[in-house]
């Protein structure tokens, strides 16, 4: 399937979903919000919510966001809280992979 594309900011309490496909948000998701795609997720403003990609098993699959201050981030079922997920990475433009099994997530020099 293509890719979806959504320009609106995802509020609070909806949920996105690119199924079997990647999903690319054009705006801000915010506290709340979940954007889940079964390739990767794309957040080219700030990710506040949840995103989750590879939501079918791709371990192949990625999750970059602009500026990362998710609540929870996710590839192919491993996931970390905003707890878990280093304070310098905060606000910084970022991706979320699989390395062996162990959810990565590093900063991007954008």
């Amino acid at each position: 399937k293509p890719t979806r594309v959504v320009m609106e900011p995802i509020r609070s309490g909806q949920q996105i979903y690119a199924d079997n496909a990647d999903l690319v948000i054009m705006n801000t998701v915010s506290p709340g919000a979940e954007v889940i795609a079964d390739g990767c997720v794309h957040v080219y403003g700030s990710l506040r919510g949840r995103a989750i990609a590879g939501a079918r098993g791709d371990v192949q699959a990625r999750v970059f966001c602009r500026r990362m201050e998710a609540e929870l981030l996710a590839v192919a079922g491993v996931y970390a809280v905003a707890d878990q997920i280093q304070g310098a990475l905060r606000g910084q433009a970022v991706q979320a992979y699989l390395d062996n099994g162990t959810l990565k997530i590093d900063k991007l020099d954008v």
